[in-house]
């Protein structure tokens, strides 16, 4: 049968793209962060935030400025009836016997202004929003260098967790080799009638128990994977492939700042201190309304009424005052919400201190539990390992039973898992002890951009 070259190029072609798709890749845990930081959905919705903050605060200011309006209006008239009266006329009786003089026929008029108008004086209401609107904007930058802390704990945690998986992987693997193996030599010895059938059960038992932590394991590494290279944008057919070199072998030089200096790096302390400014000069814009306002008017005015009267160059200028008497009574309402408004920051800011202190407690807590699991897990690993051959040993000789030799067995890969995990978690732990203290996006060097 002669082969189909066409059919042999698609296969071909097919199984080197599948080779493609399964291509795995090492990013350093900093390289993506540095991703994430620039691409993530969250860091561009911060940074949006802050471009509407600038806008406003721009537009703000623009009341500084003078208002110019210009106007013009052309208006046809139908047989308007004009009576002119010098105020001689109009004090003198009406002559029965003079002739009527004749009206002057008006089809139109034309009215064109332009006005300036210039705020002097407004109660400082100007100033104190400007100032407010600062404030807000400081608030906003501040608000995205949280979110930043936040994208980049993100990718901090799907490391850690990627690492767990992809590590749980490669021991579930190798337990299930040796489980396999076992089975085999089992089935030989059951055969020759040296163990029960009851053993090689126990053997067969182990070995799907350790197929189905396998998949769940791969499961895992699956959806952790694809939400990370989610977050940084990347193809969903990317493998992410995690191991202890991608962590800067400097992490823990880093030195951890006291619960006083972290609640001066803490962004999002920053931001509501920054909102406090904001509510405390919106009391005195509120304030405002109880002085009058005082601007600066000039103008010129230009009338044509037809066949009556012609005005050209008719500049004006002078002062505008007005005050809102309705104010004094209506706005003591207004001012007692900002003082309100003033005060609930306040609190929330009370709270959100007590908040950070309790985490930079719980991390430090937290941190230092890791140390001690790591070693406890790193001598355990040698312990079970050493009881394995003991018991295995014992096995081979007839001094112990399957139950045993499985146990043993089970306990050694327990012990390599958890070793495993607890190295994870001392650089995990680590980096949460750094994010409470405001520190994480420090330690990567990055530009908050």
């Amino acid at each position: 049968m002669k082969s189909n070259p066409i059919l042999l190029s698609a296969v071909f072609l097919l199984g080197i793209s599948a080779v493609k798709a399964q291509e795995k890749t090492t990013l350093s845990l900093k390289e993506a962060v540095n991703i994430a930081l620039s691409k993530s959905d969250e860091v561009s919705l911060a940074n949006s935030k802050v471009n509407t903050k600038s806008y406003e605060v721009e537009s703000t200011k623009m009341y500084q400025y003078p208002d110019m309006k210009i106007s013009g209006q052309y208006l046809r008239l139908t047989n308007a009836e004009i009576n002119l009266q010098s105020s001689q006329e109009s004090s003198e009786p009406a002559d029965p016997d003079a002739e009527a003089t004749a009206s002057p026929k008006v089809n139109q008029l034309i009215l064109a202004q332009a006005n300036v108008t210039m705020p002097i004086f407004s109660g400082f209401k100007l100033k104190n929003s400007i100032k407010a609107s600062e404030n807000l904007y400081n608030s906003e930058l501040a608000n995205a260098s949280f979110s930043k802390e936040q994208t980049a704990m993100k990718v901090v945690q799907f490391y850690a967790d990627l690492y767990k998986a992809q590590k749980s992987v490669e021991l579930f693997k190798e337990s299930l080799k040796s489980s396999q193996q076992r089975v085999t030599d089992f089935t030989a010895m059951e055969e020759n009638g040296i163990i029960a059938r009851n053993d090689l059960l126990k053997a067969q038992l182990q070995v799907s128990n350790v197929q189905l932590s396998l998949a769940e394991a791969e499961k895992n590494v699956r959806l952790i994977n694809y939400y990370l290279v989610t977050l940084l944008k990347l193809s969903p057919d990317t493998q992410i492939v995690v191991s202890p070199d991608n962590v800067d072998a400097n992490l823990f030089n880093t030195t951890i700042k006291t619960e006083d200096e972290a609640l001066e790096s803490r962004k999002d302390l920053e931001a509501l201190r920054f909102v406090e400014k904001a509510t405390e000069a919106n009391i005195k814009v509120a304030q405002s309304n109880y002085y009058p306002s005082l601007s600066l008017i000039a103008g010129y005015t230009m009338l044509d009424l037809q066949n009556v009267v012609r005005v050209e160059n008719a500049m004006n200028v002078g002062v505008g005052l007005s005050y809102n008497l309705s104010s004094i009574f209506k706005n003591g309402k207004e001012v007692k919400v900002a003082k309100s408004r003033f005060e609930e920051i306040q609190y929330q800011q009370a709270i959100l201190i007590d908040h950070i202190k309790a985490e930079m407690v719980v991390a430090r807590e937290n941190y230092e539990l890791s140390v001690k699991q790591d070693k406890v897990y790193t001598e355990a690993v040698d312990q079970a390992s050493e009881n394995y051959r003991i018991v295995k040993d014992k096995y081979d000789n007839g001094l112990s039973d399957t139950n045993d030799l499985l146990e043993a067995d089970v306990d050694a890969l327990s012990t390599k898992i958890n070793q495993a995990y607890a190295k994870a978690n001392v650089v995990l732990k680590y980096y949460e002890l750094l994010e409470a203290a405001g520190q994480l996006t420090q330690s990567f060097n990055t530009t908050n951009n």
